[in-house]
């Protein structure tokens, strides 16, 4: 089984294979670097000329990215730290979101934005974040964000490839080292084409005595815990969405439905975040249902003020 890592950088690969159209570009991409993380390592040497190391400028290559999706390219576009998505947020929130509308649907903005996520690596107050709350609920975008209970790579391929959105791609840094996790208690739904929710029993028959929703990185922590409950008698279902945005809600309403209890957690702050609007939209559909409140973790509403 391969890492997180290299199943987005053979993802990675096999796009660029797949269509001549697909570049990459973003800072210090070109090998030997091959980038901060490491996941374009090996490619422009395999794709000389398609993926492109840029200046130091966040908005300036976002924009050159916008304009190339609507001549026909589809580009993938590296941001070195998911902190510097206020850097291009213009590019995002006014540019790539809005053309397809205000052109009546005559073009297309099929881009990839990549970027890096999460804390746990020491990088202090402002390499630390989780900043993707930001850019949920806005029209235009898709918002991704990978667990390693997910194939990664076949999610970065497909978002390459196959969609004509712009996808905000999240990576959580800590899960760069580990492998795909595989159980024969999964199962895997496809509401939203493209960007399936894993769910994972730590029990074999019978009904959940809880339901966890998370995503990304937290899937590192939550994993090992199923087994823990385990051995407490406690049954768990833990549900992973790829899809941050759209909501893939009609899946999340079938597993809270099974037992009533629901526990949403995130890695971001607290506050006007992803557990807010999917505890709301679950009460909506769930309200006679529920055996106890829906519970909301999320980090402190504060900065991480130090490396350690």
């Amino acid at each position: 089984m391969a890492s997180y890592l290299m199943e987005l950088q053979l993802g990675l690969a096999e796009a660029l294979t797949a269509n001549e159209k697909v570049v990459v570009l973003g800072e210090d991409l070109v090998d030997p670097y091959g980038g901060a993380f490491k996941v374009t390592k090996g490619l422009s040497t395999r794709f000389p000329g398609r993926v492109i190391s840029t200046p130091i400028c966040e908005g300036g290559f976002t924009g050159v990215a916008v304009g190339m999706a609507l001549r026909g390219f589809r580009p993938v576009v590296e941001i070195m730290f998911g902190d510097f998505l206020t850097l291009c947020a213009d590019q995002i929130v006014n540019h790539m979101t809005k053309f397809p509308g205000m052109f009546n649907g005559q073009v297309k903005v099929p881009l990839v934005i990549r970027t890096p996520m999460g804390g746990g690596r020491g990088y202090g107050a402002t390499h630390s974040q989780s900043l993707e709350k930001m850019f949920l609920g806005l029209p235009g975008i898709k918002v991704v964000a990978p667990s390693h209970v997910h194939a990664a790579g076949d999610i970065l391929q497909y978002a390459i490839l196959a969609d004509d959105d712009p996808v905000l791609f999240i990576e959580n840094k800590l899960l760069y080292p580990l492998d795909r996790y595989a159980h024969v208690l999964m199962e895997q739904s496809a509401e939203i084409p493209g960007y399936p929710t894993v769910a994972l029993r730590n029990f074999g028959s019978g009904q959940p005595d809880v339901i966890v929703i998370s995503y990304g990185g937290l899937s590192r922590e939550l994993v090992p815990l199923l087994e823990k409950l385990r051995s407490d008698e406690l049954n768990v279902t833990a549900v992973f969405p790829s899809s941050l945005w759209p909501v893939p809600i009609k899946t999340l309403v079938r597993y809270g439905a099974q037992c009533g209890r629901l526990v949403i957690c995130e890695e971001g702050t607290t506050g006007f975040n992803w557990g807010s609007e999917v505890a709301v939209l679950l009460y909506d559909a769930l309200r006679g249902n529920l055996l106890a409140p829906i519970t909301r973790l999320a980090a402190a509403s504060q900065v991480i003020p130090a490396a350690r």
